[in-house]
Order: C-alpha cells, then structure tokens, then sequence
C-alpha cells in the first residue's frame, strides 16, 4: 500500500462519515428558502450531472412517494418544451461551472422560470446571486459525491412544507441511526466490509426495487468512481421483462465473472418481492456472485439514508482491497480539460 493510496482511503472514509452531519446542516439550509407553498399536483424539474445530480434522485424517492409533487431530473442541458413562466426548476452544480448546467439555468430564465440554485460557487454562484435566484451554499472544496447528504438534506427542507408533517424529527432520527452505524461500516468485518468482501473481484450489478432504484444508481456510482470499476445497476420488476432473458442465456462462467447485489427493503409490494425470489433462483442456478442485503426500519427516509451510506463503505472497502486511491477521478478532470471553458473543473 502506498502512502498516496493509503490517505485517500483515509480522506474519504473520513468524509463517508461527515453523512449524517451533512444530512442535518443541509436540512436546515434547505428550510431556510421556503419555497413553498405548494398548491395541488405540480412537477417540479431538476437540472445536474453526475454527483450533483443524484442527491436530487435520491430526494425523489421521498417527494414522489409522500407529496402531491413529481420531481423530474434531467442529465442534460436542454429543457423540456413544455417549461415555461412560474415553473420551478432547480440547478445543481457543485462546482458551479458544469457547462450542462449552465446552459440550462440560462434557458430557464429565458423562459421566465423561477430558478432555484445549488452549489459550492463558480460560475453559477454568480449568476444566481446576480438574478436573485433562491440559493443553497454547499460545502466547499470537497470531491461532489461527498456532498450527496448535505444536497439531499438541502432538497427536502427546501420542499418540507409539501409533506403532511415536517421532516426535522425525521432527519434527526435518520441522521442517529446512520451514525450509530459508522464505527460497524468502517470496521474490518463489519457488514459493508463482508458486503464488499463478497463481491470480490467480480462486477457488480446492483439491484432493488423500482421506487429504490436511485439507491442502486448511487451504489454503482460510487463503485466506480471510488473503487476505479465498472459497475452497473437496474430494478425489479423491470428487469423481469428484459435483462432476465439475458441472465437465463448467459453460462456459468460467464455469470460467474458478475456480483449481482439485491437490496431489499421492507414496504415492496408482494408480487414484486416474488419476483425477486424468482431472479435470485435464476441467478443461483447460473452460479453468479449472488450477494444479498437488507436495508433496516420501516421508515422510507431512513432506508434512503442507510441504504446510501452503507453503499458508500462498501464502494470504499473496494477501493481498499484494489489497493487504489478513492479520491481522484483523473478521467473526468482529463474530459473536462478537453472540452474547454469553465465546465472543466469539478462537476
């Protein structure tokens, strides 16, 4: 192990730890816009790349599930047709300068929509200010994905008076349970270290339920940009219409070579956790790496919470045993840089 590899593993193990911190400072930040209210079934969109992006997915799992609101996110900078005057739209950019992002806060206000602003500065920082746009500071000078808690608590203070009751005990009680966690996750032996212990070397394709699936989205991410390796991810049912056909006509040791990883939860619909039986036996007769968990409690915020977190020791468990550095993501610097313009720096 090198000296190098050795303190990134330190440095993001520390801020994996900083979750549910970043989940309680970001709730309050998010109270502080009152952007509400919000009257009778309204879709709300969302612009962000990347680890900007997906605190706003994981948000949308709570919003879609307990408001009369639809949260809809976009990976890219063009706008949907149908946005116009009043609507609301967020922007998320940690570093404020992604290009995507960019152009999409400028078509917005070309269309007269109320703009609503993430971000640790850049570019976007400035525009926001500029314009007046309602603005969420996030923590600066960290790698994005590290902020996801801090975003995620921001998003649903931001939208809190759209739930029945207020989400502050919630968080509180989300935020304990997931640092009575931390010493277990970063252990030697503990459950994430197992967990990545039983993917091993072999790709991980991470599965859930459909409502989840962020979750999945977020444990594949961070598999690749903290452990430096491709990983994948999907959700049940929809698979069972598509992708179990390939997994019935793969051979054993092609689907040896693969980690299928299913998060289950409590609160899936029955036919749905049948069908989770149903691939877990296929994907055992096809000898894959079958790993499965459990995300505990009842409460949907804090499987969200747990679920996240959890992902985030395991990808750094891989890291570890890959004897690679967590922190840097040189491919995304090198793409940036060739592109040109502001956008070149940290999404």
């Amino acid at each position: 192990m090198t000296a190098a590899y050795r303190a990134g593993v330190d440095r993001m193990r520390a801020l994996a730890l900083e979750f549910p911190r970043q989940l309680e400072e970001g709730y309050r930040a998010g109270r502080e816009l009152d952007l509400g209210p919000f009257p009778g079934a309204t879709t709300l969109r969302a612009v962000g790349m990347g680890g900007s992006a997906i605190a706003v997915d994981l948000a949308r799992i709570l919003i879609d599930a307990e408001t009369p609101l639809h949260l809809a996110l976009q990976r890219s900078p063009v706008l949907p047709r149908g946005l116009g005057p009043g609507d609301l739209i967020l922007l998320v950019s940690y570093s404020g300068n992604t290009w995507e992002t960019l152009e999409a806060y400028k078509e917005a206000g070309r269309r007269g929509a109320r703009r609503v602003v993430l971000s640790s500065g850049g570019e976007l920082t400035d525009r926001a200010e500029r314009d007046h746009a309602p603005l969420v500071v996030l923590p600066p000078g960290l790698p994005p994905r590290s902020t996801a808690a801090f975003q995620l608590g921001s998003l649903l203070g931001a939208f809190d008076s759209a739930f029945a009751e207020s989400n502050e005990a919630r968080i509180r009680r989300a935020a304990e349970r997931v640092r009575a966690q931390g010493r277990a996750w970063t252990a030697r032996n503990g459950p994430a270290h197992r967990l990545a212990q039983a993917i091993g070397r072999a790709v991980p394709v991470i599965y859930t339920d459909s409502q989840f699936s962020p979750v999945a989205r977020r444990w594949s991410t961070q598999v690749e940009e903290n452990a430096k390796r491709v990983a994948f991810f999907d959700e049940v049912p929809e698979i069972l219409h598509n992708a179990l056909v390939g997994w019935d006509a793969t051979g054993r040791l092609a689907a040896r070579r693969f980690a299928p990883v299913l998060l289950h939860r409590s609160g899936v619909p029955p036919l749905t956790l049948r069908g989770f039986t149903h691939l877990a036996q296929v994907l055992g007769r096809k000898e894959a790496r079958l790993v499965e968990t459990t995300i505990p409690g009842d409460d949907l915020l804090e499987q969200v919470a747990l679920a996240t977190a959890l992902g985030d020791h395991v990808s750094l468990h891989l890291a570890e045993a890959a004897r690679v550095d967590p922190y840097p993501v040189e491919s995304i610097v090198r793409l940036k840089a060739a592109l040109g313009g502001p956008g070149r720096r940290r999404r």
